[in-house]
C-alpha cells in the first residue's frame, strides 16, 4: 500500500481558496508586535468611544481646593493646578488624538492618491510639475507646514484635520506615483490599453489595486506622525484649545509645574508615546504582511 502524505492546509483556506481576511489574521497572529500594536490601538479606540462612562469626573470641572493633588485613591493620576482630574482629562484627550490622526490621513489619501496615480501613469508635463511641487513641499517638515497653515487659518479640530492632512499629501503623492510608474509597464496594462480602455478605467481597475499595499502601510505609519503633530501643535498653543483636553496641552500644562507635580507631564507623555509606538508597530507588521518575500522569511523563521 502506498503511503500518501497529506499536504497541510494553509491557514485561512476555505474550499481550496484563500480567504484574504483569514489569511491576513493568520499572518498577523504570527507577529507578536502586530498583535500588541492592534490590542493597544483597539484599547485607545475603546477608551475614546466610551470616555463618558470610563472617566470618573467631568474633565473640565474645577476644584481649587484639590489643586495639584498627587495620585491617590480618588484621583488616580492626581490633579492639575485647577483641581481637574488628570485621569479623566487624559481619557477625553484620546478623542482628538485619534479623530485628528485618522481623519487627517484620510484627507491626505483622498487628495494625494489620485494625483499620484495620474502623475505616475501619464509621465508627461503633469508628472514633471507634480514632482517639482512635491519635492518643494517635502523639503519642509510636515509639522512646519502644519504650523504655518494653522497660523494663517486658525485653530480648531476641523482646521487641524485639514492642515495636518494637507501637510502629508506629498508623502502619498510620491508613494503612489512611484508605485504607479512600476505597474503601468505591466503586460495587462498594455493589453487593456490596446483594447481601447480609457485612462481612468485603467488607473481604477488595474493600477490602483496593485498600489494599495504600500498605501495601507504608509497610512498606518503616517497616522502615528499625525497624532504626534496634533500633540505638538497643541503643546505650542496652536492646536486644541483649553479647556478641551488634549495630550499636547496636558503636557504643556505639566511642563510648567514639572518639579512640583511631575505626574502632570509624565502621564500624558506616556499615553502619547504608547499610541505612536502602537501605530508604528502595526505599520511595520503590515509592511511584512503585504510583502510576500518577507512573509515567507517570517514563516520559515517561526
Amino acid at each position: 500500500m502506498t503511503n500518501v502524505t497529506a499536504t497541510p492546509t494553509p491557514p485561512g483556506t476555505i474550499h481550496g481558496r484563500r480567504n484574504p481576511l483569514a489569511a491576513a489574521i493568520g499572518i498577523l497572529a504570527l507577529d507578536r508586535s502586530a498583535l500588541i500594536g492592534c490590542v493597544i490601538i483597539l484599547g485607545f479606540c475603546f477608551v475614546a468611544l466610551f470616555a463618558p462612562m470610563i472617566a470618573p469626573f467631568n474633565p473640565t470641572d474645577q476644584s481649587i481646593l484639590n489643586a495639584l493633588k498627587s495620585p491617590n485613591a480618588v484621583y488616580w493620576l492626581g490633579t492639575d493646578e485647577y483641581g481637574r482630574d488628570l485621569f479623566s482629562r487624559m481619557i477625553y484627550g484620546t478623542r482628538p488624538a485619534l479623530i485628528i490622526g485618522t481623519l487627517s490621513i484620510l484627507v491626505s489619501i483622498l487628495i494625494g492618491v489620485p494625483i499620484g496615480l495620474a502623475a505616475g501613469y501619464r509621465s508627461d508635463w503633469f508628472d514633471r510639475v507634480i514632482g517639482w511641487l512635491t519635492d518643494i513641499m517635502l523639503s519642509f517638515p510636515s509639522l512646519l507646514l502644519a504650523l504655518l497653515m494653522v497660523t494663517l487659518l486658525g485653530s480648531g479640530m476641523t482646521t487641524l484635520i485639514f492642515v495636518i492632512g494637507i501637510s502629508n499629501v506629498p508623502v502619498f503623492i510620491r508613494l503612489t506615483r512611484s508605485a504607479a510608474m512600476v505597474v503601468r509597464n505591466n503586460d495587462y496594462v498594455t493589453a487593456s490599453r490596446s483594447f481601447g480602455a480609457v485612462d481612468v478605467h485603467i488607473m481604477r481597475q488595474h493600477i490602483l489595486p496593485n498600489v494599495l499595499g504600500p498605501i495601507i502601510v504608509m497610512s498606518s505609519l503616517t497616522i502615528a506622525g499625525a497624532i504626534r503633530d496634533e500633540a505638538s501643535l497643541s503643546f505650542l498653543g496652536m492646536g486644541i484649545q483649553p479647556p478641551t483636553p488634549s495630550w499636547g496641552n496636558l503636557i504643556r500644562d505639566g511642563v510648567g509645574v514639572i518639579l512640583q507635580a511631575p505626574w502632570m507631564a509624565v502621564a500624558p507623555g506616556l499615553a502619547l508615546t504608547l499610541s505612536v509606538l502602537a501605530f508604528n508597530m502595526l505599520g511595520d507588521s503590515l509592511r511584512d504582511m503585504l510583502d510576500p518575500r518577507d512573509i515567507a522569511a517570517s514563516v520559515e523563521k517561526k
